[in-house]
Formats: structure tokens, C-alpha cells, sequence
């Protein structure tokens, strides 16, 4: 009978000990799963804080393209706050820095608000294919004769027409073919597609050296191009 308890008392070790080993397992689980967050949580932080390495050729540019500082304004032709910012920020930047070859300037699409937005940058994409600086007049042109957000005003009859007041140095049979087949849908959707990754809520978003600014205010603006210029 000592023998039979004895056997049993070891049995019942034997299971009191098992569980430790499983909480031993489960713990070493949990640290090693904790420990995986954290690698994630500062790679993502380190990918925030890295400069995005935007396309600069396949942009519109205005300024010097070897300018030490290169600003992109993401924008949408319908936009208010964006016609705002063409006609409020972005002139205090050319007299500061685009015109003094501190820093260049830089166009791409974010076209969300209605389905002429795209129409209005695949005209403005076909400007720009055929002349850089001419993109730059018309794409204050637009800005300029904004209309309603809520009503379809740009379409491919106004958007020439506003090529033509402008006296814009290009073809404009070509112009409003380019609309009407939509022959840089490409590239339009280029830039549509870096939304996501830059994390990019609303128009205008404006980047200094691949670094989005957090304040659309000039202040801020100017002092993100400062710290870039030192």
C-alpha cells in the first residue's frame, strides 16, 4: 500500500509540474510576440521620419531643378483651400525661395473631389507634356476660375477655353483631344497612387525634401525650408 501511494504521489508531481511548463512555453510566446510589436512599432516610426523619394523628372517644376530644397504641393483644381494657396502662399514662396534658387517647386495630383478634378489635371498633365512653363500659368489660370465644388464645371470646352484667355504657347487642337481621350490618365493616376502611402488626408499637402509639412500657414512653411536649407 506505501508503494501504491508512493507511485501515486509521484503521478501527482508530475502533473502539478506540467502546467509550469506550459505557462514557461505560453510566457516565452508572449515575450517574443511583445517584442515583435516593438520591431514593428519603431520600423514604422523610422519609415515616417524617412524623406520619400518622390519622381522629381516626371514632376512639373518650377524654379531650378538643382535647387537645394524641393517643395510638392499635392492639389486638387477644385479645391478652395487650394486656390487659397495659390493665390496667398505660393507667391510668397516664389519671391522667397523659387525665384532666389533656394528651393523649386513641384505639382501632383490628389484629384477626389468630384469626376471633373480629374478631368481638370489630365488637362492640366497635357499642358505640361507640352510645355513646362506653360503648365504653370494655366495651373493658376484654373485655380483663378474656380467655380462651385459642388457643381461639374470643368469640363474639357472650359478647361480650352481657359488655355486660350491664358494665351498659353501651345497647341490647343491638342490640348482638347488630350482631354477627351484621356491620354495621360497615367499619369494622373501616378500620382493618385502615392495618396495612400503618404499618408495624405486632404489637399493642399505640401512636402519640403520628401518631408510633409505639418501647417499650411507661410510661418511654418518657412521655417520647415530654413531648417532644410541649413
Amino acid at each position: 500500500m506505501t508503494k501504491t501511494k508512493k507511485k501515486g504521489s509521484s503521478s501527482n508531481q508530475q502533473q502539478r509540474q506540467q502546467p509550469k511548463k506550459n505557462s514557461s512555453s505560453s510566457l516565452i510566446f508572449l515575450t517574443i510576440g511583445i517584442l515583435a510589436v516593438i520591431v514593428v512599432i519603431v520600423l514604422g516610426i523610422n519609415n515616417q521620419n524617412k524623406p520619400f523619394e518622390f519622381d522629381y523628372a516626371a514632376m512639373p517644376v518650377q524654379g531650378s531643378v538643382d535647387a537645394p530644397v524641393k517643395i510638392v504641393e499635392f492639389g486638387d483644381y477644385k479645391c478652395p483651400v487650394c486656390r487659397d494657396f495659390s493665390q496667398q502662399i505660393k507667391p510668397q514662396l516664389e519671391k522667397d525661395y523659387i525665384e532666389t534658387g533656394k528651393a523649386s517647386f513641384y505639382f501632383a495630383n490628389y484629384s477626389f473631389i468630384g469626376k471633373d478634378s480629374v478631368t481638370a489635371a489630365l488637362a492640366a498633365e497635357a499642358v505640361y507634356q507640352q510645355n513646362n512653363d506653360a503648365f504653370w500659368t494655366y495651373n493658376q489660370a484654373i485655380y483663378d476660375n474656380q467655380q462651385n465644388e459642388n457643381i461639374e464645371w470643368a469640363t474639357p470646352e472650359h478647361l480650352v477655353q481657359l488655355a486660350k484667355d491664358a494665351k498659353l504657347p501651345i497647341d490647343f487642337d491638342l490640348l482638347k483631344s488630350d482631354i477627351e481621350n484621356k491620354t495621360y490618365q497615367k499619369q494622373v493616376d501616378r500620382d493618385n497612387s502615392l495618396v495612400r502611402p503618404l499618408n495624405i488626408g486632404g489637399t493642399p499637402t505640401v512636402f519640403v525634401n520628401g518631408k510633409a509639412v505639418s501647417s499650411l500657414d507661410y510661418a511654418t512653411i518657412k521655417s520647415t525650408i530654413e531648417a532644410a536649407l541649413k
